[in-house]
């Protein structure tokens, strides 16, 4: 029998009313907006399952929108988000999909477009009591909560790329708590998601690019 804490039935400290539909949507685009580099411009939300039918009366549109702007669940800002957005210049908006019904039912996707015209598209689950999954990131199916720090490694699929970061990981005594490959297929694009106990240092990214198969990195500290 798992685990189960005080903390995964009560939720975290959070903005209300729901840790599934608010904190969990919250803590999803959260973690988007890390994997964002440069500064947003426009983002869709496109909601399935029960967020696209509560998503108002129960606040996940609001939360969503702060979490992108990187407001933690307990940010009183979120309930003005809206308007911070608009203040920003940010375009958002919010597309309810009840045609598929194969996902899990708290699922979003968030399309994220930088003002130098960069897009990426992530997939997350709030799996209830404020805890999250990230499932794709653009059309790589991946996994992993948030709840460690990672490196995000995104990388072309080839001999050598994975011993170029375990030599960085180890040459900066990173503790690797899990380290994932996920790839659309054999010789395309691939991400390595590493997971560690400790803070991962800020410059370890630079180290990783040296590689010329790897294509971007970005760091997700809590």
């Amino acid at each position: 029998m798992s685990f189960i804490s005080v903390f995964d039935v009560i939720g975290p400290n959070m903005v209300g009313p729901s840790s599934s539909h608010t904190a969990g949507a919250c803590a999803i685009a959260y973690l988007a907006q890390k994997m964002n580099n440069g500064v947003l411009k426009k983002v869709t939300f496109t909601l399935y399952g029960s967020f696209s039918k509560t998503y108002r009366g129960h606040g996940t549109d609001r939360a969503l929108l702060g979490g992108i702007m990187g407001f933690s669940t307990d940010d009183i800002r979120i309930r003005d988000s809206f308007s911070i957005a608009a203040a920003k210049g940010i375009d958002f908006s919010f597309i309810p999909n009840d045609t598929n019904t194969d996902l899990h039912p708290n699922t979003v996707d968030i399309r994220m477009e930088n003002e130098d015209g960069r897009v990426m598209s992530v997939r997350g689950e709030s799996t209830g009591g404020g805890k999250v999954r990230i499932v794709r990131i653009n059309q790589v199916q991946v996994d992993f909560t948030g709840e460690y720090n990672a490196v995000i490694i995104i990388q072309q699929d080839k001999p050598g790329v994975a011993a170029h970061i375990t030599k960085c990981l180890g040459d900066y005594n990173v503790n690797i708590a899990f380290m994932r490959i996920f790839r659309e297929s054999k010789g395309e694009t691939a991400y390595t998601i590493v997971e560690s106990d400790g803070k991962l240092p800020d410059h370890i990214a630079s180290r990783l690019r040296d590689n010329p198969h790897i294509h971007d990195v970005m760091l997700i500290q809590n």
